[in-house]
C-alpha cells in the first residue's frame, strides 16, 4: 500500500510539472507607433514610401530592436537613433523575421544597405561607413521600392 501511495505521488508531481510547462506562454510584442518616416528619391525629392515607425533611442531599445517579433506590417519599420556618428554593427540574434537594414548618415541620406538579413543569424552586419540612423524594414522592401544610396529620409516623433 505504501508503494502505491509513493507511485501515485510521483505521478501527480510529474503531471503537475507537465501541465505547468504547457501553460507557460511567451508574450507577443506588438508594434507601437512612435512616429512617421518618409523616404524621398534623391534626384526628384519625390515621395517613395511612408512608414509608421517605432523608435529605438535608448540603450535597451537599441540592443533589443525587433528581437522576438513574429511579424511586421509592410508599412512599418523601426528607426534607430544613435547619439553619435560612427560605424555601427547589427546582427539578427533572436530576430525571427528577415529584414532589410538601411544605414543612414547624419545628413539623413541613405549611406548603405544590408539586404535580406537572415533570421537568428549572429553574423555582424556593418554599416560600412559612419552613420547616425538605421531603419529596419521587412526584407525585400528596399528592392521593391527601388531605394538607393543618396535617397533621403524625413521623420517625426509622435
Amino acid at each position: 500500500m505504501r508503494y502505491l501511495s509513493i507511485v501515485l505521488f510521483v505521478l501527480t508531481v510529474i503531471s503537475c510539472k507537465t501541465q505547468n510547462k504547457k501553460e507557460i506562454k511567451t508574450a507577443t510584442i506588438e508594434f507601437k507607433k512612435e512616429g512617421e518616416l518618409s523616404i524621398l528619391q534623391r534626384e526628384t525629392d519625390s515621395l517613395l514610401v511612408h512608414f509608421d515607425i517605432e523608435i529605438a533611442d535608448t540603450d535597451y531599445e537599441t540592443q533589443t530592436g525587433l528581437m522576438y517579433r513574429e511579424s511586421m506590417e509592410q508599412n512599418q519599420g523601426m528607426l534607430f537613433i544613435f547619439p553619435d556618428v560612427a560605424m555601427h554593427y547589427f546582427y539578427m540574434k533572436n530576430t525571427e523575421i528577415p529584414l532589410d537594414i538601411i544605414y543612414i548618415d547624419d545628413a539623413r541620406k541613405i549611406a548603405s544597405f544590408q539586404k535580406n538579413a537572415r533570421p537568428n543569424d549572429e553574423t555582424s552586419l556593418s554599416s560600412e561607413v559612419p552613420i547616425k540612423y538605421v531603419l529596419e524594414v521587412n526584407a525585400g522592401l528596399s528592392d521593391t521600392l527601388g531605394l538607393q544610396v543618396g535617397d533621403s529620409i524625413a521623420f517625426t516623433k509622435k
